[in-house]
Formats: structure tokens, C-alpha cells, sequence
């Protein structure tokens, strides 16, 4: 087994001979300097794991010789040892990129533990995560099986995702562990909904906060006691997602309710999102106000009336609030709509609607580039990542901080990857989502789907009298049988929405406060 190599370099290393023989009993190689200049050459013949490095050297300094080894190598660890505190000296250290500093007198377990720290980090959290999540494994899996309530769910999701988040970052082998409980745990959820959902229109007070309870239970709240209030909704975001972009908007914000809600059925933008913007189901807009619901047969956008649904619960509340309504399909308006935030200031309330995450989706599904750039969960994360650092969306969020809004953060459902093909026969009424259809002749499993045969009970409109909806859950998508294995392939491996599954259905909502 090949030894790690140590390079130190200090123009007193015989007075560190006892450091030396410690380290190789260790099980380290360690090579020594008395100088910069021999460090640096030695850098240029060989190569190291780490390299430690006195910062009062004759001749170069350590400053300098670390600005050296960096031009040959700038991948190699760097740790500063100095008998100086000057903060000066610090600041320069860690400006060059350095990957410790250490003060003398030093001890072993302080060299130890920086070589575990810059060699054997990733060794060491993959263990420990691994034999971590072993340990969970069990726990959970009784956790999936005993889960009777909407609250329980919350908890087995957040873990879940927890542990996925976790087990990414390691060479690990879990992956096909974690995979395995994440499909017994949407398909024991997929269950629950089937047992509970109708019961919750029948019991409104008994049940989760849906997508219609969003504003009448956060948001006028707040905007009653004379505070300013951004709304933001990220089309098509999932709960993991909101996970890797929390560290960057713990930046400008802190986190005073960091909760989810639980999308209503089907989790797709027409009735969820309208059903947000109204605090109405689908059903009721579509009774209410005519003119702003639009079929599923209709070619018009489904989502086109987004601020007079606004309007109408504002009313039906009998507020006063005035507000605004964005929604971003580009870079170039966000940029304008963040030179517009002085402007906004006179609104109690500003919605905004960020389209890029459901972008992404779509592009990936018709896009065989974009299927290999998010080829899975965590490639999606990693582009959904890289989107908001390097968008102006971070910059809009800095902005509405820096203009001291209280800012609610949601989306209107998530989304799934899926793999499973189930057959179901429509006539050319039928809508062409892939996680649920609705219809008056539709023929499939009963035993496959979640099937509503009374669409008024749970809220949803009739398109015909005897129109049947049904959702696709776990990770399965609904394919025609004529074409079948072209359908089959294109769709395969998709993020779709529309459904029921952890992903979809259970999704963040965080009210933040500005820093």
C-alpha cells in the first residue's frame, strides 16, 4: 500500500525529529527542507500529499515559497506553521489558499489531525456515513412502515433526503440501499394518499396545509400585522433542492419557519399553482370564475391568470393590499426586475414567479445534451445549484434582503424520475400529462393507479359528466399502447410531475426574515 508523502519544511527540522519519527510510525514518508529554495525544488521533481511549511524560513519565506509550490502544484495541500499571531501574516496565509495554520509550540494530535483533515477527510466521512446509515437503515424502514400520519411522512421524507444528501458527497456503495428504501418509502406513501386524500376535502380541518391554505395561513398573517411580504415561487422545486441553495440564502436571510406544505392532486402547475394564487380547488375556480379557469382540452396556457386569481382572494378576504405579480422566464428580467425593486416598495405584497427549474425539466426531457448533463437526482441538484449562484436570482434574492422584506420561499409541486411504464388507453381528449390522466373512456389496472371516479369530492373539475382522474405513483408514467416501446424509451429516466410521491407532493415552504 502506497504510504502518504509528507514534504515539511523548517529551517529548524532537526529540533522536529520527534514530529518526523511519530509521523512515520504513523504510517507516513516524510521528506524534509531546511529551506524554501530546497522545497521548491524538491517540488519540482516530486510529488506530495501535503506539504507543511514554516512561515520564518532564511532566504524565502514561507509566504513566498507557498506562492512557488502553488505555481507547480496548486492542488496540494498547504499548512502554515508560524510562531507569529500577526493577523497580517494570517490573512496572507489564507488568501494564498492555504489549507491550515498552525501556531508554535505545536503538538502531535494537532499534526494528526490536520493530516486527517486535508488527506483522509473524504476516507474518513465515508465511513462514517456509511456505518451511520447502516445503523439508520432499520429505523427508518420501521419508520416507512408505521408512518400513519401526513406528519409522519414529513419526518421519513426530510431523513431520507438527509441521508441522500449525505451519501452523495462519499464513495460509498449505499446508493443501491438508499434507493431500494427511497421506492418501499413512495410506494407504502403512495398507499396513505390512496387511504387518506378523499378524507381530507370531507374533513377540511383535519387535514395538511394544501396548496389553496398557502395564503390565508402565511401570508396574510404577516402582511396583517404591517409588514412587507415577497413571495417568491420557484416553478417545479423540490425539497432536496431547496437544500443545497439553503447555505447560499443563510447568507442574506434567516431561516424563521422552515417547513413544507403538501401539494394538492394532480401536483402540476394548472390546479396546484392556481389553486395557491386563488385559495381556491380547481373546482371552485372553475365555478367562481369561469373566465379565468382553462380546460384541459384548451390550447391557451394554463396558467395565464395568475395575478387576477391573486386579485380575486385578495378581495374575497376583504383586503386592501396592494401588490404586484412577476413572472421570470429569463435573465434579462430578473435584472430589470431587481432595477425595478425601489419602485415595489410601495406594495405591501410582490409575487414573483421563477420559471427556470421547470425550464430545466422540460429542456431535459426533449434535450439528449441536458439528459446527459441531469442524468440523475444528483446531477439535477448540481445544475439546480449552479443556476442560482450564477444567475441573477441570487442577486434578486440579496436585493429583496438588502430592502429588509420578510421573504416566503415555495414552489407550487416537485418532481420525480421515472422509470416504470404502466399502459392506459384515452380517446384524443385525453390530456398528455405522463403522472396523471382525466378522461370520460379511460381503460387501465385499477390496481396500477390511484383513481378518483368523483372528481368533485376532492375539488377537481368534471371536463364531462362521467370523467375519471388517475395519478401514477412511485416512479411509474403512464405510456399509449400504440408506439409503446419508442414512447417507453423517450420517457424513461424523465422528470416528470403531476403525480403522487415524496418528491411531488411533499415540498418546502420557508418563511425567512433578512439579515
Amino acid at each position: 500500500m502506497k504510504k502518504d508523502r509528507i514534504l515539511w519544511a523548517d529551517d529548524e527540522i532537526d529540533l522536529l525529529r520527534a514530529y518526523v519519527l511519530f509521523l512515520e510510525e504513523k504510517g507516513y514518508e516524510v521528506v524534509t527542507a531546511t529551506n524554501g529554495k530546497d522545497a521548491v525544488e524538491l517540488c519540482q521533481k516530486e510529488s506530495f500529499d501535503i506539504i507543511f511549511l514554516d512561515e520564518n524560513m532564511p532566504g524565502l519565506s514561507g509566504l513566498e515559497t507557498l506562492a512557488m509550490i502553488k505555481d507547480i502544484d496548486p492542488d496540494v495541500p498547504m499548512v502554515m506553521i508560524t510562531k507569529s499571531e500577526e493577523e497580517n501574516i494570517m490573512n496572507m496565509a489564507i488568501g494564498n489558499k492555504i489549507a491550515d495554520y498552525l501556531t508554535k509550540p505545536v503538538n502531535p494530535s494537532q499534526i494528526l489531525l490536520t493530516l486527517k483533515k486535508n488527506i483522509h477527510k473524504k476516507e474518513i466521512v465515508s465511513e462514517h456515513a456509511s456505518s451511520t446509515y447502516r445503523s439508520e437503515f432499520g429505523r427508518i424502514g420501521m419508520q416507512i412502515n408505521d408512518s400513519l400520519s401526513y406528519e409522519n411522512w414529513v419526518e421519513v421524507y426530510k431523513k431520507l433526503v438527509y441521508w441522500e444528501l449525505e451519501l452523495e458527497e462519499t464513495d460509498n456503495g449505499m446508493d443501491d440501499m438508499l434507493l431500494m428504501q427511497k421506492t418501499e418509502a413512495n410506494h407504502t406513501f403512495s398507499k396513505f394518499i390512496k387511504r387518506n386524500y378523499q378524507s381530507w376535502f370531507e374533513h377540511p380541518e383535519k387535514r395538511p396545509l394544501l396548496s389553496p391554505d398557502i395564503f390565508k395561513t402565511k401570508v396574510f398573517p404577516i402582511l396583517d400585522k404591517g409588514e412587507k411580504v415577497f413571495f417568491v415561487l420557484v416553478d417545479n422545486f423540490r425539497y432536496d433542492q431547496w437544500k443545497i441553495i439553503r447555505e447560499l440564502m443563510s447568507e442574506f436571510f434567516t431561516f424563521t419557519e422552515e417547513g413544507m406544505y403538501c401539494s394538492m392532486l394532480p401536483t402540476a402547475t394548472q390546479y396546484a399553482r392556481n389553486a395557491i394564487f386563488s385559495g381556491l380547488l380547481p373546482l371552485q375556480i372553475q365555478q367562481m370564475f369561469p373566465n379565468l379557469w382553462v380546460e384541459e382540452e384548451d390550447d391557451e396556457g394554463k396558467n395565464m391568470n395568475e395575478k387576477d386569481l391573486i386579485q380575486t382572494q385578495i378581495q374575497r378576504f376583504r383586503k386592501n393590499y396592494s401588490f404586484s405579480y412577476h413572472k421570470v422566464n429569463e435573465s434579462a428580467y430578473c435584472e430589470k426586475l431587481i432595477e425595478q425593486l425601489p419602485r415595489l416598495d410601495v406594495n405591501q405584497l410582490n409575487v414573483i414567479v421563477l420559471n427556470f427549474i421547470d425550464m430545466l425539466s422540460h429542456a431535459r426531457t426533449e434535450s439528449k445534451m441536458m439528459r446527459e448533463l441531469a442524468n440523475d437526482a444528483q446531477a439535477y441538484r448540481s445544475l439546480t445549484l449552479s443556476w442560482f449562484k450564477h444567475s441573477p436570482t441570487y442577486e434578486l434574492m440579496k436585493a429583496i434582503s438588502q430592502r429588509g422584506y420578510k421573504l416566503i420561499f415555495t414552489t407550487d409541486h416537485g418532481t420525480i424520475q421515472v422509470n416504470n411504464a404502466i399502459k392506459v388507453i384515452g380517446d384524443k381528449n385525453t390530456n398528455v400529462n405522463l403522472r396523471y390522466k382525466v378522461g370520460k373512456n379511460l381503460s387501465y389496472n385499477k390496481k396500477e393507479v390511484f383513481e378518483i371516479t368523483q372528481p368533485a369530492k376532492v375539488g377537481l373539475p368534471s371536463p364531462n359528466v362521467s370523467s375519471t382522474y388517475i395519478f401514477a405513483g412511485n416512479d411509474d408514467f403512464f405510456a399509449y399502447p400504440n408506439n409503446y416501446n419508442h414512447y417507453v424509451s423517450y420517457y424513461k429516466n424523465t422528470f416528470q410531475h403531476g403525480g403522487i410521491s415524496l418528491e411531488e407532493m411533499l415540498i418546502p415552504l420557508i418563511i425567512m426574515e433578512p439579515k
